[in-house]
């Protein structure tokens, strides 16, 4: 990359609405995460049009988006939404086929929608919280949250509050 890349936490760069980039997706009325699991996620993530390195050195772009970032190119809101759609997309499908999403209540399917979204299909799907959602053992499942704080070994204080907002949503969401 011949352009620097600015790391999370440094120079905020060209910021965008979460709040409308919600709008957006929830107006294209395709995703089934609620509007409370879309703020839990872009509050977390951010908005940012231009790209930069997250936390784990991923070039980033969007609302943690991680897919066809290109270094000094600066996204719209629509190509924002229709990207971080997509990606939400993904997670709604990997919580639907690993975690037997379609039996969840929308703030529990929120809620781990927000977590798969966060550390990816491929790790959820070997998860003790998946496999508890399977059982339907949702409290058990709502519990696993906190165990999801770490990024290199280390713990995050932007993970604990995450995964703690996560967890209540989650809990909501019981019968």
């Amino acid at each position: 990359m011949t352009q620097l890349i600015k790391k999370a936490g440094g120079a905020a760069g060209v910021a965008c609405s979460v709040g409308m980039i919600i709008t957006m997706v929830l107006n294209a009325g395709h995703v089934r995460t609620n509007e409370r699991g879309l703020r839990l996620i872009g509050n977390a993530e951010s908005c940012r049009r231009e790209p930069y390195l997250c936390p784990a050195g991923v070039l980033t772009d969007g609302i943690g988006n991680t897919h066809n970032v290109n270094a000094g190119v600066q996204k719209t809101d629509a190509q924002v939404a229709a990207d971080w759609e997509k990606n939400i997309l993904a997670a709604e499908r990997c919580v639907n086929a690993w975690a037997a999403g379609k039996r969840l209540s929308d703030n529990t399917f929120s809620a781990v929608t927000s977590l798969t979204f966060n550390v990816g299909c491929g790790a959820m799907q070997r998860s003790t919280l998946f496999r508890l959602l399977r059982q339907e053992r949702v409290s058990e499942a709502c519990a696993q949250f906190t165990r999801w704080i770490y990024a290199g070994g280390v713990p995050l204080a932007g993970l604990k509050t995450r995964r703690s907002n996560e967890q209540a949503l989650c809990l909501e969401g019981l019968p």
